[in-house]
């Protein structure tokens, strides 16, 4: 797991004692409390002669400010710190943060991390600048340079209380917290440095941290704000070398996009949109120890009576060819007159790609349907040279007309019993709503949850905007498959295949879990909400994440059974849910963000009966009723908004007032939800719950589709911690700020000494953030409220 050449020197750095400073030769001198308290004394005295010779008036706390441990510093220099939201500075003008790129090579369990910053000056004199940098606490600081011209660079490690200090003189003159997000971190102070008027420089600092590890997963963290108001990309890209074959990387910050060349090696970065995601990149890398690694991070909450965890698990990326789960592929293609033209042309090439796909021993049929039904084959076919041939020339002479009888296609897609040891997959492809036979919607529905006696995975595709999303997206979700839509102007073939390649190698089918008491092996009944509650079926490199609530404190124990690799097996795992911390805030958030997800299902399942679909539903009707009240409830506390309830968060709205919240929130799901079932309004819904009921990465900025199918964002709430604020004109309200506690208690001023302990309480409850966030913050603090305001 380590690289012992840098483990020591890293180690080293745990002690409080020593600190570190970077020279121009690229080497790293550490010196003791006392070296350092002598360090300061020679540095003032030099200071306070050179300002006598000069004539020059330097205060004591401006001099101990600048020339600190030996780094010379301006009297008023311009502080980059860009991992910070915007903050008020004491200049009139300042220097911008362009871009930053980070550079992360993790080898076994050290990582180096590069930041290049690129900055600008938008006026017309030459400014100075300095860098201030939050890092995790055993950072090792390997370089600092700049562009152009200037005095040599250096830069130091501060320790989080010399860093804190910093950022106490900051605020008091500012008047404005943002810095105080980072209180906890050490943070790297560069020299000043010149930005050229109307110019950009460029700076790169590099450090080095030793990483946490837990069981089989090591995590990395690269601090940055959780403000919405922060917008400045960062392009992010981790390189990962290990001795012990990579299970899976995960993110539960930002999306990444993924290159694995080998098991020993991996690239990861971050996706277009993630750049300009809010929050501290996370990583956690999972090491391939066993067939099956599995890892659990937990977060504690009382109020459930342990709290949340989210289990990561990941399956090997290749397995050996003698050891695998084959596919039974079944194509069922509408071609009713619809189709004609360019859908069918797109159709038919989908299809045969597909088939190429399969490797030879594979299976599969195909089923073409408008107002009837007919099959290629009685049933499933292994795929042979002969067998390819006839069919090909079976979607050759594929024609389209008449109408779309869904149910029958659907009755005889499941009917064939399938080949023994194979995996049975539906692609169910339609481009409109059912118009022959049994047109019923909750009908068709039950043909996938009950006359499916072989439990066929049926991944359906809904070609343009006449097509009943909630349809296609329940039969999906009931076969442990996804729904796929293909908008106008988008390509079948390019959807179909996406989708397909994902299905490369089944490792894992037909998974369930389970939790158990280490003696009795009987259920112990302390998980609950598991969520997914049906798992999905693990493919080549997949990874799966689970997230769930507990209660006590005792280890938690899994069982995980199904089909590995075509042999029924069972893995057992035991977690210790002792390192539970606040830290990880994006555990019930996720969870959180899920549960919606599933109670939106519920309430989107009622329009598929006729007689509720046929009328408004009454506010008072029970069902519907308790999950909206859920869903506020959960929409408040983790502010997490989806366009059901995004009027939450708009200016004017009183959170105080229940029965308004509720009866606006009724009528959003019953007009859309329950309502909408087809063209853009019912596509963005269905990819909206779609991606929330799987989310395995925070949405910081609540983004989703509107009902036109574009790409908003909700910027009135703030998650902060494991907090959510909600902006109320200049003012940021906790969502645990009730009517009955909305009154403060106490005013904390910004930059006063009760301010500075507020900040450390926070810090030491991993809520700094919350006391960062811009203009007033009303907020909870042990059962207290609390209004901290600045100037």
């Amino acid at each position: 797991m380590l690289n012992t050449s840098r483990h020591a020197e890293l180690s080293a750095l745990k002690e409080p004692c020593l600190h570190t400073i970077y020279t121009p030769t690229g080497r790293t001198a550490l010196c003791s409390n006392g070296m350092k308290k002598l360090l300061n004394v020679f540095v003032g005295l030099l200071a306070s002669i050179t300002a006598a010779l000069c004539q020059v008036s330097v205060g004591p706390t401006e001099t101990a400010g600048q020339i600190a441990h030996g780094v010379p510093h301006a009297l008023n220099p311009h502080y980059i710190v860009p991992q910070a939201r915007p903050f008020v500075s004491a200049s009139a003008t300042q220097v911008q943060i362009q871009e930053v790129q980070a550079a992360v090579e993790i080898v076994e369990q050290v990582a180096t991390t590069t930041l290049d910053i690129l900055l600008k000056n938008p006026s017309g004199t030459r400014l100075e600048a300095q860098v201030l940098s939050p890092v995790p606490a055993n950072a090792v600081l390997r370089g600092f340079t700049f562009q152009g011209a200037g005095a040599e660079p250096t830069a130091e490690i501060l320790t989080k209380e010399e860093a804190l200090r910093i950022y106490d003189s900051i605020v008091a003159k500012t008047k404005d917290p943002a810095l105080l997000e980072f209180a906890g971190y050490n943070s790297i102070r560069s020299s000043v440095f010149p930005v050229e008027a109307r110019g950009t420089q460029k700076v790169r600092l590099i450090y080095e941290t030793l990483l946490p590890a837990d069981g089989d997963r090591v995590d990395y963290i690269l601090p940055r704000t959780e403000s919405v108001d922060y917008h400045t990309p960062w392009k992010v890209s981790v390189r990962i070398r290990s001795k012990t074959p990579i299970a899976t990387i995960y993110s539960p910050s930002h999306a990444l996009k993924v290159d694995r060349p080998s098991d020993h090696n991996l690239t990861a970065w971050l996706t277009q949109e993630a750049t300009t995601e809010p929050g501290p990149f996370r990583l956690s890398v999972l090491l391939q120890k066993h067939e099956l690694t599995a890892s659990l991070l937990a977060y504690p909450d009382p109020k459930v009576g342990g709290g949340y965890f989210l289990l990561l698990a990941g399956v090997p990326s290749k397995h050996a060819e003698n050891r695998s789960l084959k596919r039974e592929v079944t194509l069922v293609l509408d071609r009713s007159g619809s189709m004609a033209g360019e859908k069918l042309e797109q159709v038919r090439a989908a299809a045969l790609q597909v088939l190429e796909g399969l490797e030879d021993g594979e299976a599969f049929n195909i089923i073409l349907y408008h107002e009837s039904v007919e099959s290629f084959a009685a049933e499933p076919v292994v795929k042979t040279s002969e067998t390819m041939k006839a069919a090909r020339t079976y979607l050759k002479n594929l024609r389209v007309r008449g109408g779309t009888n869904i149910h029958d296609a659907l009755l005889e897609a499941l009917r064939p019993k399938p080949l023994k040891g194979f995996l049975p997959i539906v692609l169910f492809l339609t481009d409109g709503l059912p118009t022959v036979g049994q047109t019923s919607e909750k009908a068709i529905r039950e043909v996938a949850s009950k006359g499916n006696p072989y439990e066929r995975r049926i991944f359906t595709f809904g070609v343009g905007l006449d097509v009943n999303t909630p349809l296609l997206d329940k039969i999906a979700l009931e076969t442990r498959s996804t729904a796929t839509f293909v908008l106008p102007g988008e390509n079948v073939e390019a959807k179909v295949g996406k989708v397909f390649s994902h299905l490369t190698g089944p490792v894992l089918a037909s998974p369930s879990m389970r939790t158990f008491k280490e003696v009795s092996k009987v259920p112990d009944g302390r998980v609950h909400d598991l969520l997914p509650a049906r798992l999905p079926d693990l493919f080549e490199g997949d990874q799966m994440v689970i997230l769930g609530q507990y209660q006590g404190d005792e280890p938690l124990r899994f069982t995980l059974q199904g089909n590995y690799l075509g042999e029924e097996r069972t893995f057992q795992f035991k977690f210790d849910v002792s390192k539970a911390t606040t830290a990880n805030a994006f555990v019930p958030r996720l969870w959180a963000s899920r549960k919606i997800a599933a109670l939106t299902d519920a309430i989107r399942d009622l329009g598929a009966d006729a007689g509720l679909a046929s009328s408004i539903l009454p506010a008072t009707q029970p069902k519907m009723r308790e999950l909206v009240e859920e869903i506020v409830r959960l929409s408040k506390e983790f502010g997490i908004l989806t366009e059901y309830t995004a009027f939450l968060a708009r200016e004017g709205t009183d959170l105080s007032r229940p029965a308004f919240v509720m009866n606006q929130a009724t009528k959003n799901f019953e007009e859309r939800a329950v309502h909408t079932r087809s063209g853009f309004g019912s596509v963005n819904q269905d990819n909206n719950n779609g991606y929330q009921r799987s989310q395995s990465c925070v949405n910081g900025r609540n983004s989703y589709w509107d009902a036109k199918m574009n790409r908003v964002s909700v910027s009135n709430v703030q998650q902060v911690n494991d907090r959510a604020f909600y902006r109320q004109g200049n003012r940021w309200v906790d969502s645990s700020v009730t009517t009955g506690n909305a009154a403060p208690v106490r005013t904390v001023e910004v930059g006063s000494e009760e301010f500075r302990r507020l900040a450390g309480q926070l810090a030491a409850q991993n809520r700094a953030g919350c006391i960062a966030l811009d203009g007033e913050i009303l907020l909870r603090v042990n059962e207290e409220t609390v209004l901290v305001k600045g100037e």
